[in-house]
């Protein structure tokens, strides 16, 4: 029986087959106005409206599943670009950090290389914390005790003078900036010599005084301010000598020389601060050379 019935079907396959060819013979042997050729048309004539509505009834399914592909596809896009922005976001602010400090670790090494620095043994820091206020009249580097680090030695930036050691414990210190009100230099400007004190000015945060200057009419707006050094052997000064304080920015005359008030722009941006340098301890060898007194 199951014999029967394959044969059966292969006899069906092979008059399909020999219909086929005979019918395809036929269509291309005979000319454009042949039997064949018009039932294919009329066939066409009739499909042809109902493949139409079909493929109409069809494109609002075709172009909502196309549009969810694009979709997916776009969203996907949109995800991987993010990640990409996100990214270089990340590397050029790292490289702006970057930057930033390493011109800051320049300047420490350029100025280094005054004479007057050769007699100090310097330790960089790097700042970690500030007092919250608009000026800040402190911050918190990571050196202390075990570096060398002691109260009330000088610290400085690429930039000029910071202020001094204020307190110190094992692994970090307390850095007193020069606009806190309790602290002060003696210091003179530049170019005329005249001496005086650098005091912050109260009730004005990030300005400062050059005070008790003898003739103060000869210092002039634009002047540079600079650490006087040891001015006395009796009362020795805790900064080297010639660091830069600040600049003159706006003197206001007074009655007399005494009363005139020189206000001092720090050189420092007291705001930006990311590395410091305390002058520690100076080398005795250097100074007996030099002739420096710390």
């Amino acid at each position: 029986m199951y014999d029967k019935a394959v044969r059966r079907r292969r006899a069906v396959l092979a008059v399909l087959v020999a219909l086929s060819l005979t019918l395809l013979t036929a269509y291309f042997g005979e000319s454009s106005s042949g039997g064949l050729h018009s039932v294919q048309r009329g066939a066409m004539e009739v499909l042809a409206p109902i493949q139409e509505g079909a493929n109409r009834v069809v494109k609002p399914f075709r172009d909502l599943f196309g549009w969810f592909g694009s979709t997916l596809d776009a969203k996907d896009e949109r995800d991987k670009l993010k990640k990409e922005r996100d990214a270089l976001r990340q590397e050029v602010t790292q490289l702006q950090v970057d930057g930033a400090e390493n011109k800051q670790l320049r300047a420490l090494l350029d100025i280094n290389t005054g004479g007057g620095m050769k007699a100090y043994e310097p330790v960089i820091a790097r700042v970690f914390a500030r007092s919250p206020s608009t000026w800040y009249s402190t911050v918190e580097i990571n050196k202390g005790s075990s570096d060398g680090v002691r109260p009330d030695q000088p610290v400085i930036n690429g930039e000029g003078l910071v202020g001094k050691v204020k307190s110190v414990s094992d692994g970090n210190a307390i850095v007193m900036l020069l606009t806190d009100q309790e602290f002060g230099v003696s210091a003179k400007a530049a170019r005329s010599g005249e001496p005086g004190s650098i005091d912050p000015a109260v009730g004005a945060p990030g300005d400062l005084l050059l005070e008790l200057v003898p003739r103060g009419k000869l210092v002039t707006k634009g002047e540079r301010i600079v650490t006087a050094g040891t001015v006395s052997t009796r009362l020795k000064s805790l900064f080297p000598p010639g660091i830069l304080i600040g600049t003159v920015h706006r003197v206001d005359e007074g009655e007399g020389e005494l009363d005139r008030r020189i206000h001092v722009r720090p050189a420092a941006d007291l705001r930006r601060l990311e590395y410091v340098e305390v002058l520690t301890k100076p080398n005795t060898d250097l100074v007996a050379s030099t002739g420096e007194t710390p």
